[in-house]
């Protein structure tokens, strides 16, 4: 078998204007008109996204819903300039920064949400320990 890798997932939004500055300017995506709606491109990964206008895949047996995503982005510098980075945007870091588990081993992340609640995450493998407080 070859190796197979991830082309595209998809979500869905509930208003185009207010989804696109977020994925544009907090998450740096490439907009890519479609007949109806956009896409959201990062390098060779895209999100397809669902929302008004958009009729869903006929193939998906649940069509996904605004706010029900739970997406992680790879932050290419230490975690502390992710968060200045959501601080800078207005966007309320939920948890983290915290320890976790990515496709890359072990790395540090915070969690944020999209417009419509979807949860977001950024994890960076630049700095993966968090130090542990004195005791």
């Amino acid at each position: 078998m070859p190796p197979v890798k991830l082309d595209h997932c998809v979500i869905h939004v509930a208003d185009w204007e207010r989804s696109n500055a977020f994925y544009a300017q907090v998450l740096g995506a490439e907009l890519v008109a479609r007949p109806v709606g956009f896409a959201y491109r990062f390098g060779g990964k895209q999100l397809n996204v669902h929302g008004p206008g958009v009729q869903p895949a006929e193939v998906a047996r649940l069509p996904v819903l605004p706010g029900n995503s739970d997406l992680c982005f790879e932050w290419g510098d230490p975690i502390a300039a992710a968060i200045a980075h959501l601080a800078a945007c207005g966007i309320a870091v939920e948890r983290g920064p915290m320890q976790r588990f990515g496709a890359k081993g072990e790395g540090t992340s915070v969690y944020f949400r999209d417009p419509d609640g979807s949860l977001m995450e950024f994890i960076s493998y630049a700095h993966p320990v968090i130090p542990a407080a004195p005791r």
